[in-house]
Order: C-alpha cells, then sequence, then structure tokens
C-alpha cells in the first residue's frame, strides 16, 4: 500500500547524496510508491493539540546538483496526513531536538516516527550505551575537576569530549605530556552547563572507528572508517576514510546483547562505534553509514530498514 512519508530533516539542498544516508531511504520510499513530503524542524508546529508541519511534496533522483525537487508548501497534519515520519535531522541533541520529540510523541504510533520519539529521547548517544557498561572503555562522566585530573593521573592518555556533541565536534586527544588540560576545562565550563565525559584513549582508532548499523535489533553490516593522519577522529567529514570490514566475535557480542533491547524500544535503525573492540556510542538519532556499506558489501540496507518499517505497519 502506498504510504506518505514525512522527512523531517534538514534541508535536502544542503546534503551530499554520494554519503547521506536520508537520501537513500528517501529514494527507497519513491520506488516503493511511496509519497514524500519534506520539513525542516523548524517547520513543525502545535496548535490546539495537533501536530502540524509546514510541509513541500518531494521528489529524489541521483544527479549531482539536481538531486530534488519541491512542490508547493502546504500544512499537513502528521496525525492523519502522514503515514510514516522519518526523524532525520542532524545533532546537536539540545532542547530544540528534545522538543521535536516531545511534540512527535503525540502522533506516535498511529503514524510511525522512526526511530520512536520517546526512545530516541530517553537513548542519547554517549549515555545510552553506559548501560552496556561491560562494552566500553574506562570512562569518566563528570564536571568535577578533581575527578577528570584523577582520571587523567591514572590513564594518562585521555580523549575529552563534550556528552552531547556530535560528528566529532570538539573532541581532544589529551597526550600524557599535554599541558592544556586546565585551559580545555576552563573552555568546557564556559561553552556547556553538562558534565563532559574522559575515556582513555584507544590506540587502536589509528586502525579505524567501525560504524555497524543494527536494523530492528539485527547486524545489517558495518564499515570501518580510519581517521586521516595526524586526525584522532574517524569522522567523514574531517577526512576518515571507510573502508570494507567484517564483524569479530566481540563485535557480534555486543551486537547481540544490543539487539534485543534496540527492537524492543522502537529503535529500528541504529549505528553503534566500536574501537578495537570497545563500544564508544549507540547513534539513534540520524545514524548513517548506509551508503558505504551498500558500496563494500553490494547490498541494499535502505531496502532492510524499509522492510522492517512496513512490517511494524
Amino acid at each position: 500500500m502506498p504510504l506518505n512519508v514525512a522527512i523531517q530533516m534538514d534541508h535536502v539542498r544542503t546534503i551530499d547524496i554520494a554519503g547521506d544516508s536520508t537520501f537513500v531511504m528517501g529514494l527507497e520510499a519513491q520506488k516503493r510508491g511511496h509519497t514524500l513530503y519534506h520539513y525542516e524542524p523548524g517547520q513543525l508546529f502545535m496548535r490546539d493539540g495537533r501536530i502540524m508541519a509546514e510541509a513541500q511534496p518531494m521528489e529524489l533522483r541521483r544527479e549531482n546538483g539536481n538531486h530534488f525537487s519541491l512542490g508547493e508548501t502546504r500544512l499537513i497534519n502528521l496525525a492523519s496526513d502522514a503515514d510514516v515520519v522519518l526523524m532525520r535531522q542532524d545533532p546537536p541533541f539540545d532542547m530544540s531536538y528534545i522538543t521535536a520529540t516531545h511534540l512527535l510523541e503525540h502522533v506516535h504510533p498511529k503514524t510511525l516516527v522512526v526511530n520512536d520519539p520517546a526512545e530516541v529521547r530517553n537513548a542519547p548517544e554517549k549515555l545510552y550505551v553506559t548501560h552496556f557498561a561491560e562494552f566500553m572503555p574506562p570512562t569518566l562522566i563528570a564536571t568535577d575537576r578533581k575527578q577528570i585530573l584523577s582520571f587523567r593521573d591514572e590513564h594518562k592518555d585521555i580523549i575529552v569530549k563534550p556528552l552531547f556533541g556530535n560528528g566529532g565536534a570538539g573532541v581532544f586527544h589529551i597526550t600524557p605530556g599535554d599541558e592544556n588540560l586546565n585551559a580545555l576545562l576552563e573552555m568546557f565550563t564556559q561553552m556547556y552547563r553538562e558534565p563532559i565525559i574522559v575515556q582513555a584513549y584507544l590506540k587502536d582508532v589509528r586502525q579505524g572507528d567501525k560504524r555497524i548499523i543494527l536494523i530492528d535489533g539485527e547486524i545489517a553490516g558495518a564499515t570501518n572508517r580510519v581517521p586521516a593522519a595526524g586526525e584522532a577522529r574517524s569522522n567523514m567529514h574531517v577526512g576518515g576514510r571507510a573502508e570494507k570490514s567484517m564483524l569479530t566475535d566481540r563485535e557480534r557480542d555486543i551486537c547481540a546483547a544490543l539487539g534485543p533491547e534496540l527492537k524492543k524500544r522502537g529503535l529500528i535503525f541504529v549505528g553503534i562505534d566500536v574501537i578495537g573492540g570497545y563500544m564508544t556510542e549507540i547513534n539513534v538519532t540520524s545514524p548513517t553509514g548506509l551508503q558505504e556499506i551498500n558500496r563494500f558489501d553490494d547490498v541494499c540496507l535502505e531496502a532492510q530498514i524499509w522492510d522492517a518499517i512496513e512490517t511494524r505497519l
């Protein structure tokens, strides 16, 4: 049955069609005969108890410089005019993001929101992972400077990053001889009210930070993201290089522990990050990696996502 699919995303003109996961999810929806609507987070609102969006009909195509067409803006009621909402805007996971989950919670599950907005709100990437501490590297979440300095004394080589950051922003590698930690903590205190996260530096990051995709709790594929020379971050937009990857027994154990919980929470599309056998994040807001895995493994992960969505419906 054809579906009306509303995609809540950053503007479609800004995406890289060679790597964007939302783009291929939209293409697959079109292939199945579904109708797409595009709106940005700021176009979502509640009026008199109704969750509305100023949306535009959208068509996508894999043509560089001509990858989308948008129709005239119209008001749609997400409870009655949409069958599925894909919540796909990029973080940061801030109060604006959290507010959007509260609004979308009013229409879910009558209109299926992917991922479940309440569970997205309850599973921030760097906090939800702490429920699986046996798979994590040594980790401290704290505001107290004494605790942070003590952690550094113990582990020497550390990574410091904001608790609700994204895309590698604000991630610092502090080596044993680095004298900048105090200045860095002062800067973090001025920029963030939340605690910060400090972890033991994993030297295996030089061999790559593996992104594993789980669809409805099941392993779907993986790619290894290798950081550029002189860079501690493996994110693709800061120069990371994607490589074909197979899963280790340890990584399969991690996925086996996570899978049932993800499925139970309605987290259909999830990406986890693993370095040297240690899980560092569980990405539930707007996971990426579909196109890289598709190319390396000759698969179509977006089709698997839509199979899971249609099964739910």
